[in-house]
């Protein structure tokens, strides 16, 4: 396959796991899967919570394909597809658990307007701790931030937490 499909394969695999992830976020988390999800809602008393676990989770598809792509038999496209879904994860492990989430020490400051939006919707997100009522579940690309505060303020489900916690 040539080098330039497979890029664009890689870099549509990025931008369709944000989609992915906004689903598995709201419906998922949000939703049956909020056993894992709701230790990230809460503060964290060590270094790991019950949420990693959707990593593990996510990055199986990532290792076969990628596996099953050079070892299987199945081609430069299933590397390029494990690539991107691998890619996603290390962006989102970027922004979400280390700059947002702050789970490794650094001294980023987010200076642009897409950075300040995607932090602050990121936090409008986290002002809520019960699994119904929040705003903003997608990490790549979020709503204007006035209008994630007036959907905040408009819900009836939500639970805000307690300052800080």
């Amino acid at each position: 396959m040539h080098t330039a499909t497979l890029i664009l394969i890689f870099l549509g695999t990025v931008a369709a796991m944000e989609l992915f992830a906004y689903a598995m976020h709201r419906w998922v988390m949000h939703g049956p899967g909020w056993f894992l999800h709701a230790s990230h809602h809460r503060a964290r008393t060590g270094p790991f919570e019950w949420n990693d676990f959707y990593a593990v989770i996510f990055a199986v598809p990532s290792i076969l394909l990628i596996y099953l792509g050079v070892r299987g038999g199945w081609g430069d496209g299933a590397t390029a597809v494990g690539a991107g879904i691998a890619g996603y994860g290390m962006i989102y492990f970027g922004f979400h658990d280390w700059i947002v989430h702050q789970r490794l020490p650094h001294r980023i400051v987010p200076r642009s307007r897409y950075f300040k939006r995607i932090v602050q919707a990121h936090r409008l997100h986290h002002a809520v701790e019960s699994k119904r009522g929040t705003v903003s579940f997608g990490f790549l690309y979020a709503p204007p931030v006035d209008a994630l505060k007036a959907a905040l303020k408009q819900s009836g489900e939500a639970r805000l937490r307690e300052p800080g916690t």
